[in-house]
C-alpha cells in the first residue's frame, strides 16, 4: 500500500472536507478543456477518465477524487497546485483556515490527512495534519523527490527512514530527504497525531 502522500485518495474516493470552500470547479475544468479544443471524449481518453465522469465533474454533479482530477489535469497539461491557485485567485486572500477548512484526503477510519491552505496561492508546500489510529501502517516503504519534516502531536509513531528507525512521541521531531524510502506505523494504544510539512508538494 503507497502513502496518501503519494496516491492521494479519500474517504469515497472524493474530495470531502473543505472543498465547499472553494469556487465550483467544473466550470474552470471545462473552461481549461475548452482553451485547448478539446472535447469530453479526447480528454477522457487521454486521461484515462470516462466522459460520463469528466461531465458530471464539468457540471459539478460530481466531487471527484484527488486522484481523478490529477488525472485529467494532466491530460489538460496543468497540476493540483496550478489548478487550485487560479481557483483561489478569485476570491479574497486569507492567511488563515479553519478547522473546517481542511481539505481531507485520506481515510478517516485508519490514517486521515488533512490539507492546510490546498488553495493556497502559489503554494509551495504541502501542510498536513495527520491522524492514524490504532495499528495504522501506510505499508511498503516509499519514496518521492521532496523533503519533510513533522512533528509528533500525540500518540506514538515508528518512523522507519532507510536503514534507520524509531518511535517518536508527543514533542519529537524527524526531517529527511523523501527520496530514501520511508514508512510510518502508529504503535500507540489510541490514535496518533503529527503535523507535517513536505515540499515541493507531491500535489
Amino acid at each position: 500500500m503507497q502513502s496518501i502522500k503519494t496516491v492521494p485518495c479519500s474517504q469515497n474516493g472524493q474530495i470531502t472536507t473543505g472543498i465547499n470552500k472553494m469556487p465550483k470547479i467544473g466550470t474552470k475544468l471545462r473552461e481549461l478543456r475548452r482553451r485547448r479544443d478539446l472535447g469530453v471524449r479526447e480528454l477522457a481518453a487521454r486521461s484515462g477518465i470516462s466522459h460520463s465522469t469528466i461531465s458530471l465533474i464539468e457540471r459539478d454533479k460530481m466531487s471527484p477524487s484527488i486522484d481523478t482530477l490529477g488525472a485529467v489535469l494532466d491530460a489538460l497539461g496543468t497540476t493540483l497546485p496550478g489548478f487550485f491557485s487560479d481557483l483561489q485567485s478569485s476570491l479574497p486572500f486569507t492567511p488563515f483556515y479553519a478547522a473546517s477548512d481542511l481539505v481531507e484526503i485520506g481515510k478517516v477510519d485508519t490514517i486521515s490527512y488533512r490539507v492546510i491552505g490546498l488553495d493556497h496561492p502559489n503554494r509551495q508546500l504541502l501542510m498536513l495534519h495527520e491522524r492514524y489510529a490504532p495499528d495504522a501502517d501506510t505499508g511498503e516503504e516509499f519514496t518521492h523527490a521532496a523533503q519533510e519534516a513533522g512533528m509528533v502531536l500525540s500518540g506514538a509513531v515508528e518512523i522507519t527512514v532507510g536503514n534507520q528507525k524509531r518511535v517518536l512521541r508527543s514533542g519529537d521531531g524527524y526531517y529527511f530527504d523523501s527520496r530514501l524510502p520511508h514508512r510510518f506505523r502508529n504503535v500507540n494504544d489510541g490514535e496518533s497525531e503529527i503535523l507535517s510539512a513536505i515540499t515541493p508538494p507531491t500535489y
